[in-house]
């Protein structure tokens, strides 16, 4: 059989591996790569998460091929304002189109003739009727998040109400657009069973299968047994969900905590870090801001706080956690999509007395804390292991190629 081509579009540089969206697009990459197939890697280089030409020269080099564009995509408050006004689509749709961009994509299309086109992000959507127009390819649509539940949970947090009105509106906007795209692919991969089950909810035409983020284990050292007892979080902090989630953390958890035990330390870390918490003074906390490196910030840590109250997707961070036998303390929102058991495989919080008590059974119980983290790494190698997860996404692709001959 001749060697299967594949186009991946992705809204952003995969690049650099520091957080969620970025690794689970990274893992997919490197999948199908590693399956044998040719891979043509175009991604937007966008002014919010923009990369050095310098740097973006040495990346995927061992692809077929890998080419950017430079895309502004600040959010303008005019623009902003017209799109609520005027338009029925979520504004980020405008944000990632450019007709550059499709010109370049279908110049790939033309000459490449790929096999599979992957989209990464459902905002990308826009060019799809070029892409069906200039190709026979097989569509496939990857759910990093069922959009629109991001949104919702953010706007039922609001208490200002014309933020909650807007919120609200820009759910119901971000929900009809996120619908209507599902139907127009061959194929989704959601990242979760519970966004695949909601997916099904509206959509029964495409097939969706659950393509989890995975795990590359080898490069995943288990636990040392030399951690510090100690908190830590980290995460892209230009993600609503994540400013929301330690805000509130740092305002009613950790004021309890550090009543109850106040030699322990909580570190938090991310990128793009918010002005008001790299400002902040609470004793024993440290914000780190960005760090070189996730996996030395992590290595001398031993409980993963995650105290998420919206968002949706899979949490990358708490599997490479799991994966390097952490103990994980996280709420239902930030476990959300993993299939783990409180008690089992990580202990569950929903108020702040509640970090108080599993911080205490940690503390107290540091043996079967740690076979609790060995379960946890267990669990991923059975489930979330790389050359699982990518061997189900590729025969799905292949029985719907097989399909067409």
């Amino acid at each position: 059989m001749a060697q299967r081509k594949i186009v991946i579009i992705t809204n952003r540089v995969p690049y650099p591996l520091k957080d969620g969206g970025n690794l689970a697009m990274h893992a997919m990459i490197e999948g199908y790569h590693n399956a044998g197939w040719q891979v043509y890697l175009l991604a937007m280089n966008t002014s919010k998460h923009h990369i050095a030409h310098i740097a973006l020269k040495k990346l995927f080099t061992h692809l077929h091929a890998f080419e950017w564009m430079e895309i502004d995509n600040k959010v303008k408050p005019i623009d902003v304002l017209a799109n609520f006004l005027f338009s029925n689509k979520p504004e980020h749709v405008k944000r990632f189109y450019n007709t550059d961009f499709r010109d370049k994509l279908i110049n790939i299309l033309t000459t490449f003739k790929p096999d599979v086109v992957q989209v990464e992000s459902v905002y990308l959507t826009t060019y799809l009727p070029d892409i069906k127009k200039h190709s026979n390819a097989v569509n496939v649509l990857r759910l990093h998040n069922v959009e629109y539940q991001i949104w919702q949970g953010l706007a039922d947090k609001q208490k200002n109400p014309l933020k909650r009105y807007y919120f609200n509106n820009l759910t119901n906007r971000v929900s009809n657009y996120e619908i209507s795209s599902w139907e127009k692919y061959d194929l989704l991969l959601a990242i979760t069973e519970k966004d695949a089950a909601t997916v099904s909810q509206y959509e029964d035409m495409t097939p969706v299968t659950v393509i989890p983020f995975s795990i590359d284990l080898k490069t995943i050292p288990s636990s040392t047994g030399n951690e510090k007892w100690v908190g830590y979080h980290i995460g892209a902090m230009d993600w609503i969900a994540n400013q929301s989630g330690i805000r509130w953390f740092l305002s009613h958890a950790w004021p309890k905590v550090h009543k109850a035990f106040p030699r322990f330390e909580f570190y938090f870390a991310g990128r793009n870090m918010p002005e008001e918490f790299r400002k902040i003074h609470l004793r024993g906390v440290h914000c780190m801001n960005e760090v070189p490196s996730a996996e030395e910030f992590i290595a001398d840590k031993k409980i993963l706080i995650v105290p998420l109250l919206s968002g949706g997707g899979i949490r990358v961070k708490i599997l490479e956690a799991m994966a390097a036998e952490k103990v994980v303390i996280s709420t239902s929102t930030g476990i959300k999509g993993i299939e783990a058991n409180p008690g089992e495989h990580y202990l569950h919080v929903r108020k702040p007395e509640d970090f108080v008590k599993a911080i205490r059974w940690c503390l107290d119980n540091k043996t079967a804390a740690e076979k609790m983290a060995t379960r946890a790494r267990e669990l991923v190698a059975e489930k979330y292991e790389n050359s699982i997860v990518i061997k189900k996404a590729i025969s799905e692709v292949e029985l719907l190629l097989s399909n067409r001959h």
